[in-house]
């Protein structure tokens, strides 16, 4: 079988290259509590890029095979709840990170990981989305749940032209929330402005210092790359707002006070999607392939072939690419 392979050694640099396999190459006790999925789909994450280009110190064991999210047919399984040729869905769990992943033509993964796929939650449909989806579909319920309805006011996204950030911005604005956006990428400002959003700030206008507390401007937050980004949109958040904080693309450091927290009720939500628990991931999917229209996918979806992969990971660490990239391996 053909996979994308991780390899570095301490006499050896890094490199990742499209190998021939078998299934020995994967660990034993990977392959020994799992089922094999013949995989369709992958995709191309933020973390699958900061792996696949040796960035971060993702992965700590070599040789490896990257891809967090899968979409494919059960080849074989001893799982009474699955059977061959059932369509399945993975994502999150440590694939990718620190299991096997699956950008290789077949995966192994455990029963308690997966989903069937059923309904409007196509193949397509459930890759397009991937982890991207389901960390935004989580920040957009936080929003809710802390009672960041539309009628209380303006919210921003950051990182709009991202997976998790244009998902986000759409399914917002498809609630009917009044949406800004936050990006470095200006290639991408018309198209977020044709999803409705109001306006577009570019990532430098909230990189500057700034008081404690600012002017109140926005119930909700949901940030995809912490930093100065975030540090400065909390002082902005409106009395009992809520900030979702998901990702960090500028920085994993927060310098701030505790200003909004004890003076503005602020509410700062983490948002982790991969130990997410499977049994509540399910109505949030089925959730997420109600709101989500295909055409809006098919605009923001582009398809590559897995040898095109370690290309379009510096692209999108370069921030040169704007929505979510598919992997079309079987």
């Amino acid at each position: 079988m053909k996979a994308l392979v991780l390899r570095q050694t301490e006499t050896e640099p890094f490199k990742c290259q499209l190998e021939n396999i078998d299934e020995r190459f994967f660990p034993e006790a990977q392959r020994s509590e799992s089922i094999k999925i013949k995989v369709h789909y992958s995709s191309l994450n933020y973390k699958d890029a900061l792996a696949i280009c040796g960035v971060g110190k993702i992965i700590k064991q070599y040789p490896f095979i990257p891809g967090i999210d899968v979409v494919g047919s059960v080849a074989s399984s001893s799982d009474a709840n699955f059977k061959v040729g059932d369509l399945v869905l993975a994502t999150g769990f440590g694939y990718g990170e620190v299991q096997f992943g699956a950008m290789s033509e077949f995966a192994f993964v455990q029963p308690q990981h997966l989903l069937k796929l059923s309904g409007a939650l196509t193949e397509y449909k459930a890759i397009a989305l991937g982890t991207a989806g389901l960390t935004a579909m989580l920040c957009v319920e936080a929003l809710r749940q802390a009672g960041i309805t539309p009628e209380k006011g303006p919210v921003i996204v950051t990182g709009a032209s991202g997976g998790v950030g244009s998902i986000a911005v759409y399914l917002l604005t498809k609630l009917g929330y009044q949406v800004s956006a936050v990006s470095g990428n200006s290639v991408c400002y018309q198209s977020l402005l044709q999803l409705g959003v109001q306006k577009v700030y570019d990532r430098h206008h909230f990189s500057e210092p700034c008081r404690p507390l600012e002017k109140q401007q926005f119930a909700g937050v949901i940030d995809t790359v912490g930093g100065d980004i975030l540090a400065n949109l909390l002082t902005k958040v409106q009395y009992g707002g809520c900030v979702a904080c998901c990702g960090l693309a500028q920085s994993y450091q927060l310098n701030t006070t505790v200003m909004p927290f004890i003076l503005r009720n602020v509410r700062l939500q983490g948002i982790d999607s991969v130990y997410f628990p499977l049994i509540q991931r399910q109505a949030l999917w089925q959730e997420l392939a109600r709101l989500i229209e295909d055409d809006y996918l098919k605009k923001f979806t582009r398809e590559i072939a897995l040898a095109d992969v370690p290309s379009y990971a510096k692209k999108l660490l370069e921030h040169q690419l704007y929505g979510r990239t598919i992997v079309k391996i079987g």
